[in-house]
């Protein structure tokens, strides 16, 4: 088990009508002029967008709008960002939104305070130390960057996805009501569970093994997140599910569950040239590249393997078979996302077979030029990337 620290700042304000505390929550965290962020035209269709602004106006703040965020966010936007924060004045950013308007938001607040270009951020060329505070009204669950310090940005130039992490971008409040959710279509509901449940495997298959009670938190989120993805499918008014998929994004990625333990990422890091590349859903991507890399992995730890299919997957343990009980895991991971309408490969994911080119490139950017490894629970050179591309194409 790993010493942690665990450091979860983020007020949550959950339930029916929270959205109507937005004012509120502005002016407790020092807002008096307020970088609205957003995504389409959903939420101003839905008439969220328009309330909260006119509760913030009514309430003495000031209010710049700007939408136009749009799936893995771009650089470009977010510059745009910085440039007009800077020349607004503002001094809070408020993202209504999922996770691409949040990750944009928590960029925007990086750079309107730091005197260089925000993208040296994300090559880990400089290291913020100040940021404005941000406050989140979350639209859609999945990536978690609600309650996290994380922010993940695209840079159309070179099609170059990347993230940063410091606690200085950890939201001050974070707004959720489930009802908002009630109209997402089902595939951005399978794709949101399916982040959610990855942010916990990515921790969760690990060699600390020996970390009891974040273990069983893990299992128990992901267990909730399989039973509850079909409800809202079957009815997505299901207020009482759709809850527990909001919170349960929150608590995959704060932190919790990770608390003891090396984390791995590696799936997210291949999936993040994936979505660089063709620009597809994260969560489809997720569910595309997974497979093959727990294929090509479990042998590192099948015991892990062995308690996943088990205790989260209902497999029947074969104590004679522990590497035939791993696979069957996997297996019944692959059949829980065709299920629920995700890919289990890249061809299923863009609509035909990737090509060695497209493979050799996609490693280049993942191994940051052929300079980095990835992962901890095994750790990938460029030929494991490769192989793990290949066995997903």
């Amino acid at each position: 088990m790993k010493d942690f620290i665990y450091y979860a700042p983020t007020e949550v304000v959950f339930g029916r009508e929270s959205e109507d505390k937005t004012a509120d929550e502005v002016k407790k965290y020092g807002g008096h002029k307020v970088l609205v962020h957003y995504g389409g035209q959903s939420a101003r269709r839905s008439g969220l967008l328009d309330k909260v602004c006119h509760q913030l106006n009514e309430s003495g703040i000031e209010v710049v709008e700007l939408g136009g965020v749009v799936p893995n966010p771009r650089l470009s936007k977010v510059r745009e960002g910085i440039a007009l924060a800077r020349r607004e004045g503002v001094d809070f950013i408020l993202a209504v939104g999922g996770g691409s308007v949040i990750d944009s938001a928590k960029a925007i607040a990086y750079g309107a305070v730091y005197d260089g270009d925000v993208w040296d951020f994300y090559l880990h060329r400089a290291e913020a130390v100040a940021c404005l505070p941000v406050g989140v009204v979350l639209t859609i669950p999945a990536a978690g960057s609600e309650m996290s310090e994380a922010s993940v940005v695209t840079n159309e130039d070179g099609d170059i996805k990347l993230g940063y992490s410091s606690d200085l971008s950890r939201p001050r409040f974070a707004i959720m009501n489930p009802e908002r959710t009630f109209t997402l279509p089902a595939w951005q509901t399978a794709a949101g569970v399916t982040d959610i449940m990855m942010h916990i495997m990515e921790r969760y298959f690990t060699h600390d093994d020996d970390m009891t009670l974040t273990t069983e938190i893990a299992e128990g989120i992901l267990r909730t997140m399989k039973d509850s993805v079909f409800a809202v499918l079957k009815n997505p008014s299901d207020y009482r599910h759709r809850a527990q998929i909001m919170w349960g994004g929150s608590v995959a990625h704060n932190g919790l569950t990770g608390c003891g333990v090396l984390d791995d990422w590696a799936t997210h890091q291949l999936e993040h040239e994936l979505s660089g590349m063709f620009d597809v859903t994260h969560g489809a991507g997720l569910a595309a590249v997974w497979p093959s890399w727990a294929r090509y992995v479990y042998r590192e730890n099948v015991s892990r393997f062995v308690r996943f299919a088990v205790k989260v997957m209902g497999v029947e343990n074969d104590f004679s078979d522990p590497e035939g009980t791993a696979l069957r895991g996997i297996e019944a991971m692959e059949r829980f996302y065709r299920a629920i309408g995700m890919p289990v490969n890249i061809h299923e994911l863009i609509g035909r077979e990737v090509t060695d080119e497209e493979i050799h490139e996609m490693v280049r950017k993942c191994s940051r030029g052929y300079k980095t490894t990835q992962g901890q629970f095994k750790v990938l050179d460029t030929n494991d990337m490769e192989a793990i591309y290949k066995m997903a194409r």
